[in-house]
């Protein structure tokens, strides 16, 4: 698996070769992980039923336990992600942000991926 490596910023990086890319490794799991989950159903002009459900399970008066199934099954359906170690979500109620925090077996290693969603 070769992946493009995203900046701080969330955008593509360039510049500087081979070390613009992640390649067999967790890192670039846990980055295809934080980039399907980011993807918002309907959103890739492609493929509109990809994506992950906010709409449908996650933004408004959704349950915990339907909010948490929908993330984990988006996970689990990323390529390289073998199982899913430990998981934890929590609502912001501030920021209107769900922050995840995943640690997942990949076939490459473990890795931990975080971030804010939503």
């Amino acid at each position: 698996m070769k992946v493009r490596k995203l900046n701080a910023d969330g955008e593509v990086a360039f510049g500087r070769g081979r070390l613009d890319y992640l390649a067999d490794s967790p890192e670039a799991v846990g980055q295809n992980v934080m980039t399907r989950l980011k993807l918002k159903t309907g959103e890739w002009f492609t493929d509109v039923s990809d994506g992950t459900p906010y709409a449908d399970s996650i933004l408004g008066e959704h349950k915990r336990l339907l909010y948490d199934v929908a993330i984990k099954s988006r996970i689990l359906g990323t390529p390289g992600v073998t199982q899913i170690v430990q998981y934890e979500s929590t609502l912001d109620p501030d920021s209107r942000k769900l922050k995840v925090s995943v640690t997942l077996d990949t076939e490459y290693g473990t890795t931990t991926v975080k971030g804010a969603l939503g």
